[in-house]
């Protein structure tokens, strides 16, 4: 038996459909209040038959806050694919991102090691990896330095490595991945979001670069370290670097939109997330852009993933056609819902 956490998320959804299309016995953890119609709406965009896939996944409600649920969700459980976390940029849900991403992490762990789970799986992040010098590529061997432009998202998510790296020490087989932007449809208003704000007009760019890769591969990817008992190591995972205008322009592209054409320099995003603080503060809303927001887009994070395709002899899907099948969707559910 499999159990996942994260399985209601864009990564998670999409690692479900891979796990339940090789006929695994898979348990998903949820929260009480979470939806599973997204996950068979993920499912319907690759399948015929979403809801017979669907209908094989075992649900749980379990919080990885509670050892106790948890603990009770991974009776049977040999292997263990990690994928759940908080993942938020907003000032007010910085101390509970820590608290979840951190312990909750330890929680599972210190359970997978009594249950004696042979296998784990973490997904972690790029934003747990150091910057390589001179805008030059990160790889698994670029380590964190503590900056005040690390974002907390990022401090959560190292933090919860340092927690399987200890499990590790304790005998744990575990695995971490590293990936960095996650492309795939569906989640339009967070995590598939840049794709409805260039249909909706977005007008403005940054001149920094990040990397992006396809759900589908990272599940890929997770599934060939796990049965190829690559363990003790991590891994990144993405498919190109790309800067936010060429990114946008591409979206635009398939969307039949003009391209974002304004350039929004650091000084003025700096200004914006500010102005942003204010007006968030006195409507009792979440602000649009945040000083973590404005100072990640402004910088040039570049990632290799050469060890990642020479352990599993990897090819990824080109992000170009990751975007044209993600609007195409997009565009198609647009003119289903006119």
């Amino acid at each position: 038996m499999i159990l996942l956490t994260g399985g209601t998320g864009l990564l998670g959804s999409h690692l479900l459909l891979d796990l339940v299309k090789s006929g695994r016995k898979v348990r998903a953890i949820k929260r009480a209040t979470s939806n599973t119609e997204m996950v068979r709406r993920i499912f319907s965009y690759y399948v015929p038959d979403p809801d017979e896939l669907a209908g094989k996944i075992e649900w749980v409600d379990a919080d990885l806050m509670d050892f106790g649920a948890i603990e009770d969700a991974l009776e049977g459980v040999t292997e263990i694919y990690h994928a759940g976390a908080v993942v938020s940029f907003y000032p007010k849900d910085h101390k509970m991102m820590l608290k979840v991403n951190i312990e909750g992490t330890a929680n599972l762990v210190n359970l997978a090691i009594e249950n004696r789970v042979s296998k784990f799986c973490y997904v972690s992040s790029v934003a747990t990896l150091g910057r390589a010098e001179n805008n030059d590529v990160s790889t698994e061997e670029t380590y964190w330095v503590p900056s005040k432009k690390n974002s907390v998202y990022g401090i959560s998510k190292y933090g919860a490595e340092r927690e399987i790296w200890r499990g590790m020490e304790e005998g744990l087989n575990a695995v971490i991945i590293n990936p960095s932007v996650i492309l795939g449809p569906g989640f339009w208003q967070d995590n598939s979001g840049l794709f409805r704000l260039v249909w909706e007009g977005l007008k403005y760019y940054t001149r920094g670069v990040n990397g992006y890769v396809d759900a589908r591969d990272i599940s890929r990817a997770m599934v060939g370290l796990m049965d190829g008992n690559h363990f003790g190591q991590r891994f990144i995972c993405s498919a190109d670097n790309l800067t936010y205008q060429d990114f946008f322009a591409l979206i635009a592209k398939y969307m039949g939109k003009p391209a974002p054409s304004v350039n929004v320099p650091p000084a003025m995003t700096s200004v914006a997330w500010r102005v942003e603080a204010v007006r968030a503060f006195f409507t009792g809303s979440k602000p649009e852009v945040t000083r973590e927001m404005a100072t990640t887009t402004s910088q040039v994070y570049a990632y290799s993933s050469e060890k990642l395709c020479r352990t599993l002899g990897f090819r990824f899907r080109p992000v170009e056609e990751s975007i044209r099948e993600i609007c195409a969707i997009y565009l198609d559910e647009v003119t289903r819902n006119a």
